[in-house]
């Protein structure tokens, strides 16, 4: 159980950070069980989810959605353009570098968890699911600028 939801195990596949993992993966759920998007825990996951997609036939994002994780520069690159929750890289590494020199002058840490702000990047890869799109009595997905009033997120340009 997630945040009070049940999670399908069925839907969650683990795997290595890389574009052929993320292909492989998204083949097998997309031929598995037909989702209407892939949420990736890194960008190139999904730049493979979405070509997994075109080589199932699907369109991104008018048949099936895809978002990652990072902000690479090919998520500003690639076709369509990949909506991707971006993280402060450079801050963390300045945060991870100062803790390391403090563990080599033995000193403690003062904090185990240390958490950084994020940042939703909406680009091009993501759309309503198409039944949402043909009927408007459907429930669909909140638009960027609710998801940074309810989850804390913030909308960025397409160009980052």
């Amino acid at each position: 159980m997630l945040s009070g939801l049940d999670v399908d195990e069925r839907l969650v596949d683990s795997c290595d950070f890389s574009y052929a993992s993320g292909f492989r993966a998204a083949m097998r759920l997309i031929a598995d069980h037909q989702p209407t998007a892939i949420v990736a825990g890194a960008d190139l996951l999904a730049l493979g989810a979405v070509d997994a997609a075109r080589a199932r036939g699907l369109s991104v994002p008018a048949d099936f959605s895809v978002v990652g994780f990072d902000d690479l520069p090919q998520a500003a690159q690639s076709f369509p353009g990949l909506t991707t929750v971006r993280q402060p890289l450079h801050d963390m590494g300045q945060k991870a570098a100062r803790a390391l020199l403090s563990l080599i002058d033995g000193q403690k840490l003062l904090m185990e968890h240390m958490e950084v702000g994020t940042e939703l990047v909406v680009r091009n890869s993501t759309a309503p699911p198409a039944a949402a799109r043909r009927d408007p009595a459907m429930p669909h997905r909140l638009d960027a600028n609710q998801a940074g009033r309810e989850g804390g997120a913030r909308r960025a340009s397409a160009n980052g």
